[in-house]
């Protein structure tokens, strides 16, 4: 990774304050990455604040490409509209000369359209959309969104030359060193561990848990540990995972699923070889810290949300209702979830013994390369 980001513009069009708005999920947030280093290689003077959901702050609020994070309480004192506005009126006090927004939903786009900003650029629902300045089409399902991300930047803010860094999170040093401490103390001293994420926020894009199960099975037989993480909301789909295994009583299996905040996940995957995961939240953590990935993709659109690395492997089937968009697969009996079922454990394992032969070190080991971000997507 280079030290430090280009410094290409001179804040040009007198960009003095910009805010960047994302309210959307953990992968959505670290999505948006790439574009606060680009505006940061812009406009190295002017002043650079990121607008998020206060539950994601620790993916945020050491970027060093920002000056501030501005955190919003979606599901708590910020959800009723008295707080909103008052939020508002806060965004106002800010007086922005220009504000981005990157998520096309209502309260990003309200946030936005009654900011005050002398420019407001970026996706907007219709009515909002009225207070832009300029409105761009969200292109994730023909190309990534970083890319969509860069378009605005391109057209709405008048951006020639894109720092891309690839996705990037930082963790507090002390975060860093305590898990380094717990995976010795979990696992022992030189195991080499690969992480396991089965849950994602929609059932269509979670491969099957007795595949995970057997996975799991396999790389603790030759001496690998297993940590399966995941949030609280992923505790019975991993319990229901650990049952289907014959390992489930191993040194080598631990279960971290509800007990870690998004720091401490991103400093467990520091010390891993490998990350075994869906198309989630999580992967895009395992993406900006740099460890090697094999994901499964089932409902989502692969060229919109790959992870953003040349040395991940992205597994689909053909199936002709790929990629759905849907929460739950409308296919009924042996088609049912047919795009995951048709991915099988060993064609798995045969990318992940592949990823395990060319890197099989701790991801903080490995060198991160500039510029490569095309992951290798494997159409069964």
């Amino acid at each position: 990774m280079r030290a430090a980001a280009l410094r290409f513009g001179s804040d040009v069009d007198g960009y003095k304050k910009i805010l960047v708005i994302n309210l959307m999920h953990l992968g959505d947030l670290m999505l948006v990455t790439p574009v606060l280093r680009t505006l940061r290689a812009n406009f190295p003077t002017a002043e650079i604040d990121l607008l998020a959901d206060k539950k994601l702050a620790d993916l945020v609020v050491l970027n060093r490409w920002i000056d501030r994070c501005l955190l919003i309480d979606k599901k708590g004192v910020d959800d009723h509209l008295p707080s909103f506005i008052k939020f508002i009126m806060k965004l106002r006090a800010e007086h922005f000369d220009l504000v981005i927004n990157l998520h096309r939903n209502e309260r990003a786009s309200a946030l936005a359209a009654f900011s005050g900003a002398k420019r407001i650029v970026g996706y907007s629902k219709p009515g909002f959309s009225l207070l832009f300045d300029k409105v761009m089409p969200n292109l994730k399902a023909v190309k990534h969104q970083i890319h969509s991300h860069f378009d605005v930047l391109r057209e709405a803010v008048g951006i020639e030359r894109i720092d891309d860094g690839g996705l990037e999170m930082w963790i507090d040093p002390a975060v860093g060193r305590s898990m380094s401490a717990r995976m010795v103390e979990e696992f022992g001293l030189g195991t080499k561990v690969i992480a396991f994420n089965i849950g994602a926020s929609w059932r269509t894009k979670r491969w099957l848990d007795n595949y995970f199960a057997e996975c799991a099975d396999r790389l603790i037989d030759r001496g690998y540990g297993v940590a399966m993480l995941g949030g609280p909301m992923d505790a019975e789909i991993v319990k229901a995972c650990v049952e289907k295994m014959a390992r489930r009583d191993s040194e080598l299996l631990k279960i971290f699923t509800g007990q870690l905040s998004l720091a401490e996940v991103a400093g467990l995957l520091d010390q891993c070889v490998l990350f075994l995961t869906t198309d989630s939240g999580p992967m895009h953590i395992g993406v900006a810290r740099n460890i090697p990935i094999v994901t499964m993709f089932g409902a989502s659109p692969v060229p919109g949300f790959y992870p953003y690395d040349a040395k991940d492997i992205l597994i689909k089937t053909p199936e002709p209702c790929h990629p759905c968009g849907k929460h739950e697969c409308p296919r009924a009996g042996d088609d049912n979830m047919a795009c995951m079922k048709k991915i099988p454990v060993e064609i798995v394992m045969k990318y992940v013994d592949e990823l395990l032969s060319e890197y099989g070190r701790p991801a903080k080991e490995i060198e991160r390369v500039y510029g490569a971000y095309q992951c290798r997507v494997v159409e069964l």
